[in-house]
């Protein structure tokens, strides 16, 4: 009878720590979504808003400065992986993401009221530089204390399939950003509103997402390792303590590096690519890319899941094989291609084999590093290697295609997966060798 009694009563207990983990994951993705929104807001309207900052007669000049300054906006992104991981690992992930998120609403707003160059002259872009550094600031933070929060937060039998929603709302956010896109084009203004002033919009609405999702995560439970590690060591955040684990630094340099390039390729470049080397219409652009996306958003907690089940290591391999194999006849083909629903199947073909990365890639590092460290350990190596390898994709690819060897890119971002692929066969699965319950 007492055992009878005692069963409704553990499932209870079970019922409510599911119930807290995913409010907590709830509301740390909904942040999440907004920072990601904010950011790719710049890119989705980057064909409307590219003329007014950047006065050039060649719309390939004109996207490729609207590129450079995407890719000089990572530069902070390390900044903001030591600055956020230092706070999470010090004082908690709570305030962190809080703060991480005011900064970007701040960085959407200065955007949403900058003159033009007509108006202001130079000054316009230097104010958009300096907005663009801000939210870079921001999304270098935002990352690894996301990344460890979601990992922490979820249980151990369940961690790939949790984490995964990390890349769910940060695609979510692109594709909020598109839906926007797509309700000014076609519902609300005409295009030359759009090129007039109606670019400004999506960036007032992000810094008024960004206020709510301050809100909100004001209200976040701290994690148990987290308030755990606090009573057992001191809070770190301390890069000379991180610099004890050089291998595991290493590896997340390795591991992000072929991730990073694939995903701001088939994603952030995408958009300017079907428009301009496939010739696609913008319509047709906007539609495909959004389709391209909700794929790529299902198949991230089928592969977080997955991994749950085989191991983190399987999947990464199986990015780093297929990347190496399929990117130059996947972006070759495309080229070529002048059928919306052929360059949609071709996108969705690569996200198969990208999202292999980019559904477990959070999970794995933070499993990597110990509790004091684990939000700067994840945050600062992989913001240094996104500066490096991701936010130059686009610029790295219009350059080519500025001087004729577009099929360059190609055969560069083959090559970057390649090397991460030496190291994906060399590491060790993080799913059975976990650093999750280790403080120190």
């Amino acid at each position: 009878m007492t055992m009878e009694a005692a069963k409704p009563v553990a499932d209870q207990i079970d019922l409510a720590d599911v119930e807290r983990r995913v409010k907590a994951i709830f509301i740390g993705s909904v942040g999440n979504l907004v920072e990601w929104y904010d950011f790719y807001a710049y890119t989705a309207f980057a064909l409307y808003f590219a003329p007014a900052f950047f006065p050039q007669s060649d719309p390939v000049v004109q996207q490729l400065n609207a590129a450079v300054l995407f890719a000089a906006t990572f530069l902070m992104r390390p900044l903001g992986g030591w600055l956020f991981g230092y706070l999470a690992d010090r004082y908690g992930r709570r305030i962190s993401l809080t703060l991480s998120v005011v900064c970007m609403c701040f960085g959407s707003l200065i955007i949403a009221v900058t003159p033009t160059y007509a108006s202001i002259g130079l000054a316009a872009p230097a104010i958009l530089a300096l907005a663009r550094v801000i939210e870079g600031l921001s999304l270098g933070g935002e990352y690894g204390a996301s990344a460890t929060y979601l990992s922490e937060v979820a249980d151990a039998r369940h961690r790939g399939f949790y984490s995964s929603f990390q890349y769910v709302t940060l695609i979510g956010g692109q594709l909020t950003a598109i839906i926007v896109l797509l309700l000014l084009q076609k519902v609300f203004l005409t295009p030359e509103e759009l090129k007039a002033w109606g670019w400004r919009i999506p960036f007032v609405i992000g810094a008024g997402l960004a206020i709510f999702a301050a809100v909100m995560r004001r209200n976040l439970q701290e994690t148990e390792a987290f308030v755990e590690a606090a009573k057992i060591v001191q809070p770190s955040g301390s890069i000379r303590i991180l610099l004890k684990y050089p291998r595991e630094l290493l590896l997340v340099v390795g591991l992000t590096a072929g991730g990073t390039a694939a995903f701001y390729t088939f994603t952030t470049y995408m958009q300017t690519f079907v428009k301009l080397s496939v010739g696609l219409s913008e319509d047709q652009t906007t539609f495909v890319i959004f389709g391209t996306l909700i794929f790529a958003t299902l198949l991230q907690p089928i592969y977080g899941a997955l991994s749950d089940r085989i191991g983190r290591k399987p999947l990464l391999i199986f990015f780093g094989v297929a990347g190496t194999l399929s990117t130059i006849p996947i972006l070759t083909t495309l080229k070529e291609t002048k059928s919306p629903f052929t360059a949609f199947l071709l996108i969705c073909a690569a996200w198969i084999f990208v999202a292999g990365y980019t559904s477990i890639n959070a999970v794995v590092k933070a499993e990597l590093f110990p509790t004091n460290v684990r939000a700067l350990g994840v945050g600062l190596p992989y913001a240094v290697t996104v500066s490096l390898f991701g936010g130059t994709a686009p610029a790295i690819a219009l350059s080519f295609k500025s001087l004729g060897h577009e099929d360059w890119f190609y055969y560069y971002l083959s090559g970057i997966i390649f090397l991460s692929l030496i190291i994906y066969s060399t590491m060790r699965d993080t799913k059975h060798e976990s650093a999750m319950h280790r403080h120190q």
